[in-house]
């Protein structure tokens, strides 16, 4: 009981923050125009030619994966794996994070696959994704650093600030506070009756972050990272074309409004619904597009592109119960 209500917690908390947001983001604003505008000035015809890019970033996400699972013994069928991505996406929408665990318990309970192992893989893929997001954006900032810092004045943030917040002494306490804690812990699962079987969890996450350094065709794991990112990329990029406020800002925009927009959706909200609005309507402004213009974007885009995800998961959950499982490796 005590698990589901904090579980109950945590969807609502995520939900009540990203509602904050896009109430305060939409408050007195005219949602009839919302109608008029998707009716009669949208393209919807370049909408529909984002939708492949948007299917095809979780198929290459699938193929990835299971690439990362065969060095460690682990062989899913493939389509099973695409299948569990694109239910996690969908899953994520409800409570956010989960998607992670619940693609890897997708192959577990189908394809047999060992659940600690495909998660390891997952925080392999996780920590790829994120230091390329991180070289992109760093490039970005690079290029269009006037842009980012109009961004930082406009929403309060200051780049001088977060870093002075701390002295060299405070660095160091709070490392030493966190070793300490990491020591601790470690301590007290020593303690505990389970320590083995969560030391061989934590084997079987272990053995799946390090199959990277086995994996048999690396060119073809760094294309399947490149698709992946670059499909995410034109399915939004496409979108510009819809709206004739963002049709003309060319790809350096949309490329600052995509990494700024990824970033956000960090925040632990159902899609990043909420902060993902704030931050690309923001960079949208400061690039000249009327606020009403901006809104009229990111809600729009952001719904179909959720509808998307909706219907993908349901789609995988409707194959999935068609699926029978492999008991036998």
């Amino acid at each position: 009981m005590k698990t589901i209500a904090n579980n109950i917690l945590k969807i609502l908390l995520s939900v009540m923050l990203g509602g904050a947001i896009l109430y305060w983001m939409y408050r007195g604003f005219d949602f009839q125009q919302v109608r008029d505008v998707m009716l009669h000035q949208m393209n919807w015809t370049w909408m529909l030619l984002s939708f492949p890019f948007g299917i095809m970033a979780q198929v290459f996400r699938g193929w990835r994966w299971r690439q990362t699972l065969e060095p460690i013994g682990e062989c899913p069928r493939t389509l099973t794996a695409i299948h569990a991505v694109f239910l996690s996406y969908a899953v994520s929408l409800v409570v956010p994070r989960i998607g992670e665990f619940a693609r890897c318990g997708v192959l577990k309970r189908y394809d047999s696959v060992s659940f600690p192992k495909s998660l390891g893989t997952v925080v392999t893929e996780r920590a790829i994704d994120s230091l390329l997001v991180t070289l992109i954006a760093a490039l970005t900032l690079l290029c269009q650093l006037p842009v980012f810092m109009t961004f930082f004045d406009k929403t309060g943030t200051s780049i001088d600030t977060v870093v002075t917040q701390f002295s060299w002494a405070g660095w160091l306490v709070t490392t030493v506070c966190l070793l300490a804690i990491v020591l601790l812990g470690y301590l007290l699962l020593r303690k505990l009756s389970i320590y083995n079987k969560v030391k061989d969890t934590l084997s079987g996450i272990w053995q799946g972050i390090v199959s990277l350094r086995n994996i048999r065709n690396v060119p073809l794991f760094l294309f399947f990272t490149l698709a992946i990112w670059g499909s995410y990329f034109l399915h939004y990029y496409l979108t510009f074309f819809c709206f004739d406020a963002t049709a003309g800002l060319g790809m350096s925009c949309a490329l600052v409004t995509f990494i700024v927009g990824s970033i956000a959706v960090i925040v632990p909200t159902p899609n990043g619904a909420g902060p993902w609005h704030f931050a690309v309507k923001t960079m949208l402004i400061l690039y000249g597009v009327q606020e009403n213009d901006a809104l009229y974007f990111v809600l729009i885009v952001h719904s179909v592109q959720t509808l998307l995800v909706v219907l993908l998961g349901i789609y995988a959950w409707l194959c999935l119960s068609l699926t029978k499982r492999l008991t036998l490796k």
